[in-house]
């Protein structure tokens, strides 16, 4: 039986997911990204990433996690976002990214997973993002013209 005690920390937990899927829309689209929130609030089997976003030929399937300090992405979870990408984005993997996007606080880091460790199935078991870390994806932002 859930108490009462744990449904509040759920959906606690629920609303920082979803504020920080938001913010991420949002800060990709600053960037000139196009980008949407998936609105799927169950963890399911279905492989759908959190965030999709594209700019120019390129794809995008972002799985975001809200932490402090660091945040963990199990193997499943990352590999929905490969299942994804595989199955529905019909363009070489080379212009299909599966992303891990941590929102520490005020600062994102992101962390694009490698095609060859999908398909080879050796994604790690978890992966994880710490706050100190660097990332390996930089968001580009779009020039605008000058008048």
């Amino acid at each position: 039986m859930v108490r009462e005690v744990d449904k509040v920390e759920i959906r606690r937990w629920r609303k920082r997911g979803f504020y920080s899927e938001n913010v991420l829309v949002k800060v990709l689209q600053k960037n000139g990204y196009k980008a949407v929130r998936v609105p799927v609030s169950n963890p399911s089997l279905n492989p759908l990433p959190d965030v999709i976003a594209r700019k120019d030929t390129h794809v995008y399937a972002f799985e975001v996690k809200n932490a402090s300090y660091y945040a963990y992405f199990p193997k499943q979870q990352i590999g929905k976002l490969f299942r994804f990408l595989n199955e529905l984005i019909p363009v070489e993997n080379k212009y299909k990214h599966a992303v891990l996007a941590a929102h520490l606080g005020k600062k994102w880091i992101f962390k694009e997973m490698r095609w060859e460790d999908w398909e080879k199935d050796k994604l790690p078991d978890k992966a994880r993002i710490v706050k100190r870390d660097r990332g390996n994806v930089k968001l580009k932002k779009v020039r605008k013209p000058e008048r």
